[in-house]
């Protein structure tokens, strides 16, 4: 069950990986316990585990979180959509075909680096503070990444089975079809994984400005009035929720791609 525990990258045993996730997050609330109930941070900045556990308790049974998850994942979801319908092809071809790649690379290079936050004042005029507005942060926050990303896939197909295409007598269409959208998929699924969970960390900031509900706008108000304890439960619920998504993307690419091994999956 040991073997191979020190020796870099390779396979262990699955419960052993298991497990050293399942030890973190113990030692984790071990060390949280300790801060907490052993007095030595003030309950006003960390409160204890299980005045966390009874508001969580009581937010789920009022029944208004409920609505707070189901708009923040809405707004999460749709963004990220638009970001990956327009994404995924633009780095596929931006991959694929250098002048592609050399008309939108520096621009999206560019302004990946910029802030999503920055660009609140700008969207506020040009949408206003409804919903598209929110979405627009999210969609910020990862087109660029996930579009780069993307090109980067593409780019790493095996030289050999595009010229072995070409000899065959593939055509340009031919070779998107049956060529590089099969050898890239993976990739580009490993991509929106990742890319899914940067989405959530937009969250609060997109509904920092004109929102009344949210997950995120939860946390500001409970801030506002010196409720870390429901400070706390929206963050770990965003965390939840973007831990499910991880996994359901995980159980995808598992099933479409089982002839790939994937570390850890």
């Amino acid at each position: 069950m040991w073997k191979n525990v020190f020796t870099p990258n390779k396979d262990i045993a699955k419960p052993l990986y298991t497990g050293a996730g399942i030890a973190t997050f113990i030692l984790l609330l071990l060390f949280w316990s300790i801060l907490s109930y052993g007095g030595f941070v003030n309950p006003l900045f960390l409160p204890a585990p299980d005045k966390i556990v009874k508001s969580a308790v009581t937010m789920f049974q009022s029944g208004e979180i409920w609505t707070d998850i189901g708009i923040s994942f809405s707004r999460v979801a749709l963004g990220f959509i638009l970001a990956a319908v327009i994404g995924v092809p633009l780095g596929m071809l931006m991959g694929s075909l250098r002048v592609m790649q050399g008309a939108f690379e520096p621009i999206i290079g560019f302004i990946r680096y910029m802030p999503a936050s920055a660009f609140i004042p700008l969207l506020i005029l040009w949408i206003g503070l409804g919903e598209g507005e929110k979405m627009a942060v999210i969609f910020l926050g990862t087109f660029f990444q996930l579009t780069l990303m993307v090109m980067d896939v593409t780019k790493n197909i095996q030289n050999e089975l595009i010229e072995v295409s070409y000899t065959l007598g593939a055509k340009s269409f031919q070779l998107f079809k049956r060529v590089i959208l099969p050898a890239s998929l993976p990739g580009i699924v490993d991509t929106l994984r990742i890319t899914f969970g940067w989405a959530w960390t937009y969250l609060v900031v997109a509904e920092l400005v004109g929102a009344s509900d949210g997950l995120g706008f939860m946390i500001m108000q409970a801030s506002r009035f010196l409720k870390p304890d429901k400070i706390i439960v929206g963050i770990l619920i965003i965390g939840v929720l973007g831990l499910i998504m991880d996994l359901i993307f995980k159980a995808i690419y598992r099933a479409s791609f089982s002839w790939m091994r994937k570390e850890g999956s």
